[in-house]
């Protein structure tokens, strides 16, 4: 079967799921007690970020524990440095921000980026040719970068939601699918939109529950975060991670000052109504 009638035929099958389940969200999420920093990529992509800026980033994503620390490829060594030991991983973009470079220009920089420390990479894809129909060559853009970061480096694949159809978006998932990707990401952050809800569910549907859906662009506070999660995201890419962090601690604060295993309280609980001795017998 030619790709073009397999992507179709996926197109079809995710639209019926749709419309035979408009109301359908994720379980990943269902409580505000779900320990937000596991799923933030902290992330600092702006072309004037200093040296003293990621390394900033760096402690703040290990003082949280987040799941990585997203950069560009120029500060994948520093930022490695940074967070060695600390298991925290160093994340960098790839065809950033546009995607419009060659498929081997990709390959490099994603080879290239390993080499020096990256252990999970987010790849924008090539937008035009998604405009243009051209399946083939977005499946293999995708595949070349999968197979050169294999068994190094998981995968994301930054689609960019707001430049896109539902239905392209549909198609691009399934190709990221297809393909051996990690991850289907919502957005560079650098374009007209960033994240919604819709555009999650609509990502999860199409890859099913396996595989991972990363929220990026404009998640900027607590709530957002978690309208994300309930809709299937299973990362938040943001440079707004501290206080997405903050605002979670406040609303157990407001909330549950029973310990939450929250695991803030190396040296005081943050809600300062448990005793730190209690607190630990988790």
């Amino acid at each position: 079967m030619d790709i073009e009638k397999l992507i179709a035929e996926i197109t079809d099958e995710i639209y019926n799921k749709v419309s035979s389940d408009v109301n359908q969200t994720s379980e990943t999420c269902s409580s505000p007690a779900v320990n937000l920093a596991k799923y933030i990529d902290h992330t600092l992509l702006k072309a004037e970020a200093s040296e003293q800026q990621i390394v900033k980033l760096c402690a703040e994503a290990r003082e949280n524990q987040f799941a990585s620390v997203c950069v560009n490829p120029g500060y994948v060594p520093l930022a490695s440095k940074e967070l060695a030991g600390s298991g925290v991983k160093t994340c960098c973009v790839i065809g950033f921000p546009l995607g419009a470079t060659t498929t081997e220009s990709k390959v490099q920089e994603t080879i290239d980026s390993i080499k020096k420390g990256a252990e999970e990479v987010d790849m924008v894809i090539n937008v035009g040719q998604v405009k243009s129909g051209n399946w083939v060559y977005v499946k293999k853009d995708i595949e070349d970068v999968v197979m050169s970061a294999r068994g190094k480096a998981l995968v994301k694949v930054i689609i960019e939601t707001c430049l896109l159809t539902d239905e392209e978006k549909v198609k691009v998932c399934a190709i990221a699918k297809m393909a051996g990707a990690d991850f289907v990401k919502t957005s560079t952050g650098f374009s007209s939109g960033g994240a919604t809800v819709e555009d999650i569910r609509l990502m999860r549907q199409t890859v099913g529950p396996d595989m991972g859906v990363k929220a990026s662009g404009g998640v900027r506070d607590y709530q957002t975060a978690i309208d994300m999660i309930e809709a299937g995201a299973t990362r938040i890419g943001t440079s707004n991670g501290i206080s997405i962090v903050a605002g979670e601690t406040g609303i157990r604060k407001e909330t549950d000052h029973e310990c939450v295993g929250c695991g803030n309280c190396r040296k005081k609980c943050p809600s300062k109504k448990v005793d730190i001795v209690v607190a630990n017998n988790y």
